[in-house]
């Protein structure tokens, strides 16, 4: 008899599974059903909205519903991880966001309401960003010695940050090269652009996507890029390797998160139209104009990129002794 009732039971488990498996390729396929909504935690016309209308407004083709672009500024676009994290997993609510995002919030910031990790899914990457070490236009300093030398004989320097990447890089240079100098914090590049060109700000290390525009129209001056490798939008400016400064190499990848427990049917779904994106060369012409190139991971190659990301930057903020605020 108990015999009998164990193959009932078991009869029961495999139905409902069949029914829950059924339902989730449902789903899957029905997505999206309503409007997507991409969480950007910096304000329109940043270097990131920039790139995000990019993507969104291809997604929108692709998907057969709108695509809305929400924009989240503020704390250092954690207001947007925050609204993703705890969103419904039903793949209409999507974080376009940065690894420094990812990866650097939980050295940077005490008592997060998010794991960056835990609470959410890669669905794909889909550009990697050249940052550009800038200073204003009609600065006498030519280059990253010139700069380095300047900055080493004085006590009192400034410079400005928008971001984690912004914070991580400029920490390392300000660690090798041995100088000090007084971070200061703006919401966004366009609002930081101007104590540059006037030299209220000594330096700043900017995003590439909004910098290369004043750079081309003579309003600031680069020094280098913080790429591994030159970048065709900018060919005769140096890395910061090739000027001196050892082992450095910060370039941040895009891409977009989903909350934790989405179906992976719909994680791949969305994933995947980013990736037919990112191959496209109408989208490497438009990134390369925006000292970008593209990428296109799947939801495995992101996470495990995200994974490495977050233990090499662990040494690094040890060493430049970055108290989390």
């Amino acid at each position: 008899m108990m015999r009998k009732h164990r193959g009932v039971r078991l009869i029961v488990v495999a139905m409902l599974a069949c029914v829950l498996a059924g339902t989730g390729r449902a789903s899957a396929q029905d997505y999206p059903s309503r409007p997507i909504h991409v969480f950007i935690g910096f304000p329109a016309g940043s270097g990131a909205d920039i790139l995000g209308r990019y993507f969104t407004a291809k997604l929108a083709d692709m998907s057969g519903q709108s695509v809305i672009v929400e924009n989240k500024p503020g704390a250092n676009a954690n207001i947007a991880v925050g609204l993703v994290a705890n969103a419904k997993p039903d793949g209409h609510s999507v974080l376009f966001v940065a690894n420094s995002n990812m990866a650097g919030s939980r050295f940077l910031f005490k008592n997060l309401p998010f794991d960056t990790v835990k609470d959410f899914v890669p669905a794909a990457s889909f550009a990697r960003i050249a940052f550009v070490l800038t200073v204003a236009a009609n600065s006498p300093i030519k280059n990253v010695a010139e700069l380095t030398a300047y900055l080493k004989s004085r006590s009192k320097n400034r410079y400005g940050v928008t971001n984690q990447m912004a914070i991580l890089s400029t920490a390392y240079y300000q660690q090798v090269a041995g100088f000090d100098a007084t971070l200061v914090q703006y919401r966004t590049a366009p609002e930081a652009l101007p104590d540059v060109e006037n030299g209220t700000l000594d330096f700043m290390i900017m995003d590439g996507t909004f910098a290369v525009g004043p750079i081309k129209a003579g309003k600031i001056r680069a020094l280098a890029v913080t790429t591994a490798e030159r970048i065709p939008t900018l060919p005769d400016v140096p890395t910061m390797m090739e000027a001196g400064v050892p082992n450095y190499e910060f370039s941040p990848w895009w891409g977009a998160y989903l909350p934790a427990n989405t179906p992976q049917a719909i994680v791949a779904k969305f994933g995947g139209w980013l990736n037919q994106v990112a191959k496209t060369d109408e989208t490497k012409a438009f990134l390369e104009r925006i000292a970008s190139v593209p990428m296109h991971d799947d939801s495995k190659a992101a996470d495990a990129r995200l994974k490495a990301d977050i233990e090499k930057w662990a040494p690094i903020v040890t060493a430049a002794k970055i108290e989390p605020q």
